[in-house]
């Protein structure tokens, strides 16, 4: 009789243990939860060219989370002493969210660290969010840290992806942060061909003209992260990349944070292994973290992850990216 395991599949990322030549697929144990990120909403004011999530204005994929749907999750954390330094909000643009503030503020009032990753446009901007969040910062200083996506120093590279005018009304919002003393971060992305040197050299620029509290040189402090481009092909990653690679799973991103998310039409939010793999149902590890931990059966081997996404490999591992910004182990 033949081995089913050893029947080659006939596709990429088809097959949840084996990879396409027969090899043993990677594999992700989680060994520390230090981020837990919330994904606000798929819902974005603009429509990026490469967005991973394909947020827009008009994708609700995942729906609003409700502020107490996110606190049962912090409840669960404090409940579980789950070893979580760090609440993460992602979208879509998450000052889109009516529960945005509440959200952050429940986070921080739990004495977690709380990073927002924003466009830094119109929805931030608005009175009532500009005033929301001035009370956090009062009340919490640098616990909370804004992540701005400035895709590329120059205004034509940066419209390029995200729209015309974007750059302009980025500026705008990073020079009310940066004014209001905000601890603000920067994500750019390496699409462009340029050396990591010169890209940052080109963002030290621009940040000494607008005199931002932000150092160019430090990846916590800009972060450059590889383009999303599901259209190229990237291979997959069998067990033994790891030693090719001269990598650990330990410094790979679903070894340390998970992502809860609620899709359009679900009852509850679900547990998914990181903010990347959100375009497959398949990828739901449970309702809650407990769940998750344990999680078993074709994507998943007691909460282990198996490496069955291109995200996989061309952000995580071959792109040496992570969205957190607290330090990989």
């Amino acid at each position: 009789m033949t081995d089913a395991t050893l029947v080659k599949p006939t596709q990429k990322f088809s097959d949840p243990d084996l990879t396409a030549d027969g090899s043993r697929r990677a594999r992700v144990p989680l060994t520390r939860l230090r981020t837990l990120w919330i994904n606000t909403g798929t819902l974005c004011n603009i429509a990026c060219r490469n967005c991973y999530i394909e947020s827009s204005p008009t994708n609700d994929t995942f729906v609003y989370i409700s502020r107490a749907e996110a606190a049962a999750f912090l409840d669960e954390i404090a409940e579980d002493s789950w070893p979580v330094g760090e609440i993460g909000f992602t979208g879509g643009e998450p000052f889109m969210n009516p529960d945005m503030i509440g959200m952050i503020e429940d986070a921080l009032d739990r004495h977690l660290s709380v990073l927002v990753l924003t466009n830094a446009m119109q929805p931030m901007m608005r009175r009532p969010v500009r005033d929301g969040l001035l009370a956090l910062r009062e009340a919490h200083g640098d616990r909370l840290t804004l992540r701005v996506s400035l895709d590329h120093y120059t205004a034509a590279r940066h419209d390029e992806e995200r729209g015309a005018g974007t750059f302009d009304k980025t500026l705008e919002g990073i020079d009310w942060l940066a004014t209001e003393g905000f601890s603000i971060t920067l994500a750019g992305r390496t699409c462009w061909g340029e050396s990591e040197q010169a890209a940052r050299a080109g963002y030290a620029a621009l940040i000494a003209t607008r005199s931002w509290p932000i150092a160019a040189e430090r990846p916590d402090a800009l972060a450059l992260f590889p383009e999303m481009d599901a259209q190229e092909d990237v291979p997959e990653i069998t067990e033994g990349c790891w030693d090719i690679l001269n990598l650990s799973p330990t410094k790979m991103m679903c070894a340390s944070s998970r992502m809860v998310a609620k899709r359009r039409g679900d009852r509850v939010p679900v547990v998914l292994p990181c903010t990347l793999l959100t375009d497959l149902p398949r990828f739901g590890m449970g309702a809650t973290l407990a769940q998750a931990a344990t999680a078993d059966g074709d994507l998943f081997d007691q909460g282990t992850v198996k490496l069955c996404h291109p995200h996989c490999a061309r952000f995580c591992v071959l792109g040496g990216a992570s969205c957190s910004a607290a330090p990989l182990e």
